[in-house]
């Protein structure tokens, strides 16, 4: 144990999404069939992640919160998609989350409705889909949104300002190395421009260490222990630092299957932290209620957590993903005109970042990742079923006064 360097603040978080899957959509399905979602498809793979994931760690969860009373706690962003999935095919799962809120040590952050990049592209939606997941955490777990997290953490200057004016008194970003310039990003930040809102960095070198590292045996970490972890944390140590561990909830248990020990480590993590001394466990806003933000962080580019560049080319970095999300936001007016409130809710799904993820052409050590997410043979093959699908929405949306689909 370091005695030294006093121990940070811990703040643990965790993003939990699925996208629709969409269905094989033919070039002769254009006009003639409307349903775009694969559900059975959603229904086997949302089952399958409740089953190794959701449920086991939730659960653990819940055992740790009580078991600490207080002394453990974290918090989570669930997108609107995967909301409306928990509630169709496993409410079991929701009522754990709803268990979670009721302790009141989780906090429940907020985000796009759907999973989107709707800053990038349309201001109005945006504030919409905002809304309208604000409004859907305050109705399941009754939690005003204080905390504001953008789709895969993509952020700038600019989202700062908007979510400042939306009236959130935090945000998160990546810890970006060459727009922290030396700095730790265990710091609580001021976004350039803002007076009212802090910003929080991921730590990601010991994020990365637990949500993608802690399997490989080729790692000169491995075997990661919650022991080896707390020391890694510690020795992050400062005055007035906090620790931000920021990770997909699917690495306990889908990710990273059971049989690694990810659940052990998570059993055991809570306590061989609070071990040391000055140890605390915060919520997103308790930290930076805790902590100064005597720090500005600047970024007038959009940065986000994915991929070595930490910006936007894992969904617009080819000409393929840009002109699908320029066609998809170009619908907007249409969409809006339109009658049926069935074609907004379609035009929504197709908004997921996850459909323009799986464009991605990055041959990188990033496109094995982008290969592992990706249900189609190719990228090619993604956007060429994507762009039928938008065709064929065009046509409806166009045409919607004339009858509810």
């Amino acid at each position: 144990m370091n005695d030294k360097i006093p121990m940070p603040d811990i703040c643990l978080y965790f993003q939990l999404h699925q996208p629709r899957r969409l269905r094989r959509f033919s070039f002769f399905d254009i006009g003639a069939s409307h349903d775009y979602e694969d559900e059975a498809e959603n229904r086997r793979i949302f089952n399958r992640v409740a089953d190794n994931c959701y449920l086991p760690a939730g659960s653990l969860l819940l055992f740790l919160i009580k078991k600490f009373r207080g002394d453990f706690r974290l918090s989570f962003s669930i997108s609107g998609e995967a909301l409306d999935q928990m509630e169709l095919y496993r409410p079991d799962i929701l009522e754990i989350f709803q268990q979670l809120a009721a302790t009141g040590w989780v906090e429940f952050l907020n985000e796009t409705y759907s999973h989107s990049l709707a800053f990038l592209f349309s201001p109005e939606e945006f504030h919409e889909q905002v809304v309208k997941h604000r409004r859907r955490i305050k109705n399941l777990f009754g939690q005003e949104g204080r905390t504001f997290r953008n789709t895969e953490l993509l952020y700038s200057n600019a989202l700062a300002l908007k979510m400042e004016e939306m009236g959130y008194r935090t945000i998160l970003a990546d810890g970006v190395d060459k727009l922290l310039a030396d700095r730790s990003p265990n710091l609580i930040y001021r976004p350039a421009g803002c007076r009212n809102i802090s910003l929080l960095l991921r730590d990601y070198r010991l994020s990365d260490d637990l949500a993608f590292r802690f399997a490989d045996s080729n790692w000169s970490g491995f075997p990661l222990t919650a022991e080896k972890y707390a020391d890694s944390i510690n020795a992050r140590g400062g005055i007035g630092t906090v620790v931000n561990l920021f990770m997909d909830f699917e690495t306990l248990g889908e990710h990273k299957r059971k049989e690694t020990g990810i659940f052990h480590l998570l059993e055991e993590l809570p306590g061989a932290l609070l071990k040391h001394p000055g140890c605390h466990f915060l919520t997103i806003s308790e930290a930076t209620k805790n902590h100064h933000d005597e720090n500005i962080f600047d970024s007038p580019e959009v940065i986000s957590w994915a991929d070595e560049e930490r910006d936007a080319s894992a969904w617009l970095g080819n000409s393929m993903q840009q002109d699908a999300a320029k066609t998809i936001y170009g619908l907007e007016k249409k969409v809006r005109m339109c009658k049926d409130e069935n074609v907004k809710k379609k035009w929504r799904i197709l908004q997921t970042s996850d459909h323009f993820y799986y464009m991605s052409t990055k041959w990188s050590p990033d496109g094995d990742v982008h290969r592992y997410f990706n249900p189609y043979e190719s990228p090619y093959a993604a956007y060429i079923n994507y762009m039928n699908i938008v065709d064929d929405l065009s046509s409806i949306a166009g045409t919607s006064s004339r009858g509810k689909l």
